[in-house]
């Protein structure tokens, strides 16, 4: 088992600028807030390095209630319940997603509601090649003023969407899931992103992550998933250890990623519907939560580094896990 290193791809590789994106605005034609700088800890060695994520707050308004993905890019769940906001503070308002898959994601999925596009020439031919029809107002800038919106650093590739957060998405959509990866408190909007991708890459139901402690939707995990946030469910619960006592009562294998596990993952049994659950950045997977979990099972490296990011170790996980399961 491994705890979490650097941002880095489903494949491994690290994170790239094209990957991540280095900014999240505030609000639309707001000044522009910074992400994080990423990293984060050992998921192994686990050292006190971890960096926060810049993500941006907020509930948004109700999104659209549409058809949900399946295996082809639409949803087998049921449909979603507006967004409400927490801990008593009213919802925030729209998001900015940028990015050219990003973008090309949101306009896919009926569940984002989305609001006016700003785009270069360049960029809405090139969104129209990709089949993209344009449902909301499209202002054509110039790339000068999508760095102004955004950030000079952000990867924009010349077009930036205003959309409202997706809708909150809870335990009982996973009603006909059979794969569901869980993230108990990984902070970094790099690592959550490319965990996203790695997610839809490998047919996963859904993602889980904790309402605090967690990235929320913004535009560096919207740029790092790059497309992969409007793709697979993304379900927040408020308690992991509950959540996970949840759905054992709902027939899944709850296993927990952990150096102390007895067995190899591969050696694991696994039942018809398993719930993979990993640690975050420094501290792994919590004890209440592990001992939520029906068994802990460890990733072991053969080579000179024996450990992995937590984004890597999720990929391998997720793909060990498919192979034992026969799906």
């Amino acid at each position: 088992m491994t705890r979490p290193d650097t941002p880095a791809g489903p494949s491994g590789t690290p994170a790239s600028s094209e990957d991540t994106g280095a900014h999240t605005p505030a609000r639309p034609r707001g000044k522009p807030q910074h992400g994080a700088s990423g990293g984060g800890r050992d998921y192994k060695d686990a050292k006190n390095r971890g960096a926060k994520g810049g993500y941006r707050k907020g509930s948004g308004k109700p999104a659209s209630q549409g058809a949900a993905h399946d295996g082809e890019g639409r949803r087998p769940f049921a449909k979603a319940r507006p967004r409400p906001s927490r801990d008593g503070d009213a919802a925030d308002g729209p998001v900015l997603l940028y990015g050219l898959h990003t973008i090309e994601a949101a306009f896919r999925n009926s569940d984002r509601r989305r609001h006016r596009l700003l785009a270069t020439e360049n960029a809405q031919r090139r969104l129209s090649e990709r089949g993209i029809t344009f449902d909301v107002p499209v202002e054509t800038v110039n790339p000068r003023q999508l760095d102004h919106l955004v950030g000079r650093d952000a990867v924009h590739q010349g077009a930036v969407l205003e959309a409202d957060p997706l809708p909150a998405f809870g335990p009982r959509d996973l009603a006909k899931a059979r794969l569901v990866l869980a993230l108990d408190q990984v902070t970094d909007p790099h690592n959550v992103g490319a965990i996203l991708r790695s997610a839809v890459a490998l047919a996963a139901d859904a993602v889980v992550t904790t309402e605090r402690h967690a990235p929320e939707e913004g535009s560096v995990l919207a740029k790092s998933a790059s497309g992969a946030l409007d793709m697979v469910r993304h379900v927040r619960v408020k308690n992991m250890a509950r959540f996970v006592t949840e759905m054992r009562e709902a027939g899944f294998q709850a296993i927990a990623l952990d150096s102390e596990g007895t067995a190899r993952l591969e050696e694991t049994e696994m039942g018809d519907k398993v719930l993979l659950v990993l640690g975050s950045e420094g501290k792994g997977v919590r004890q209440g939560v592990r001992e939520a979990c029906n068994t802990l099972a460890r990733l072991d490296m053969p080579g000179a580094i024996a450990s992995l990011n937590v984004s890597n170790a999720a990929v391998l996980s997720l793909y060990v896990t498919r192979v034992k399961m026969g799906l």
